[in-house]
């Protein structure tokens, strides 16, 4: 059977193995006994030596690379990986998974793209260890896990929103009593036995409440009790010092991450056809539509808001970052783009607040609170300022249809040649840029 914590690594059992470990310098020394289990994992390809891990330092790359390829390649090839499911590597994993919450907490951001793609990917890894594991040994080890995980003896709804929020549960899926989730059988018999007169309560207890519901809860709650042990981390790092070993593996993963995202997210404009495709970059204004071009010179009296928040904000970022939105089926933040924010803060914002001054009279002079909403608008929430601790509190808005433009702004709408055939300021944008681009001069 499976061992706790290669499901929970922050179980009592996770914490004495990272306690036995010993010096932390060996994380960058060959490990036969790493290598023997990775290597004899059934299904595990080995065709090419590469693919497995000789140390506990390559351990943590490949777990940050399987994070990456399966949530980016198309062509992602589980078998490269399928150690990572094999339970027989729970204390490499438990060893792993902490060097990695250090290394993480002391080198990026707390609501960074990086930390986000290792606490989304443990969730991940939970589920899929749970699937492997045969029906009734699985049912056990839940228990297990889920007997650690509660506090207070309970686990009570409202630390599931954001599971309910992401839609992957449904509060009518849980059984609730007094605010707290039953989940397992001994609490529902002592709580709900003898309201059963007619049928098995035990029966009623497999009917009610089944194994999916209870995974997808562990997993979620890991997750949080990881971001948890992540910000301590962080914390305490103001105060002690941190192990070399722990700094090099942070400074690894900062070049290690975004080069391996960089070979599936290319962030092209446009879905090609006749036109090509138009690569983020650098703005360039001759490519601007003729409303964006009227909004940047400064909208009078009257348009000035929807001008400049909903209008000219989502356009610039989107522009300038992420210009293939609508040829792309995914949910991104504009840190996933611009990491460190000093795109959004030195191209995209200066463009937007020198059109907000530009407008008749100045967007800012008498409604200074619109600072806020296009903060918003960017995806990170009621605040001043971008920071990338308040991204995912509001939504990154896309850019306004030339439809809506044409009912909310019909003062800004003056199609020219270059908006014909389009819905979508931005699609006008990318087809253009891709024309004067192709007109340049070649260097």
């Amino acid at each position: 059977m499976a061992e706790v914590s290669f499901i929970n690594p922050l179980s009592d059992e996770g914490r004495s193995i990272i306690r036995e470990y010993g010096d932390l310098n060996q994380i960058f020394d060959v490990d036969e006994s790493l290598i023997d289990i990775c290597t004899h994992t059934l299904n595990q390809r080995i065709s090419d030596d590469a693919l497995i891990p000789k140390s506990y330092a390559e351990l943590a790359m490949k777990r940050i690379q399987w994070a990456i390829e399966k949530k980016n390649n198309k062509n992602f090839t589980q078998a490269e990986f399928e150690y990572l499911a094999n339970g027989d590597l729970f204390k490499q994993d438990v060893v792993t998974f902490h060097i990695l919450c250090q290394a993480i907490a002391i080198q990026f951001n707390t609501g960074s793209r990086e930390t986000r793609l290792f606490i989304e990917s443990q969730g991940t890894l939970i589920l899929e260890r749970l699937a492997k594991i045969p029906p009734m040994a699985r049912a056990d080890i839940i228990d297990e896990v889920l007997d650690e995980i509660k506090t207070d003896g309970a686990i009570h709804w409202k630390s599931l929103r954001d599971i309910v929020a992401s839609k992957k549960l449904k509060l009518t899926d849980l059984l609730i009593d007094d605010g707290d989730i039953i989940l397992q059988q001994e609490d529902f018999l002592y709580r709900f036995g003898d309201e059963f007169t007619d049928r098995s309560p035990e029966r009623m207890y497999n009917i009610l409440i089944g194994d999916s519901v209870k995974e997808q809860i562990i997993s979620r709650l890991i997750m949080q009790k990881t971001e948890e042990y992540i910000n301590r981390i962080k914390e305490m790092s103001q105060r002690i010092e941190i192990h070399p070993a722990i700094i090099k593996i942070g400074e690894d993963l900062k070049e290690f991450i975004p080069e391996e995202i960089s070979k599936y997210n290319q962030y092209y404009a446009g879905s090609g056809g006749i036109y090509g495709s138009v690569q983020a970059g650098k703005l360039n204004p001759d490519a601007f539509p003729p409303c964006i071009k009227a909004t940047v010179e400064g909208v009078s009296s009257g348009g000035r808001n929807d001008a400049i928040v909903l209008l000219l904000t989502s356009f610039a970022s989107y522009a300038r970052l992420y210009p293939r939105i609508f040829a792309s089926d995914e949910t991104v933040k504009v840190s996933d783009m611009d990491p460190d924010l000093s795109i959004t803060e030195n191209e995209i914002l200066p463009l937007i607040f020198d059109a907000a001054d530009n407008c008749t009279p100045p967007l800012f002079d008498d409604q200074p609170q619109e600072k806020i909403n296009i903060i918003s608008k960017l995806g990170f929430g009621m605040h001043e300022r971008v920071d990338i601790n308040h991204e995912g509190e509001t939504k990154w808005y896309t850019p306004m249809s030339c439809e809506k433009i044409k009912i909310y702004l019909p003062n800004l709408c003056h199609p020219d040649k270059s908006c014909k055939g389009i819905n979508n300021p931005l699609s006008c944008y990318g087809r253009k840029k891709y024309q004067l681009d192709q007109e340049a001069p070649k260097e």
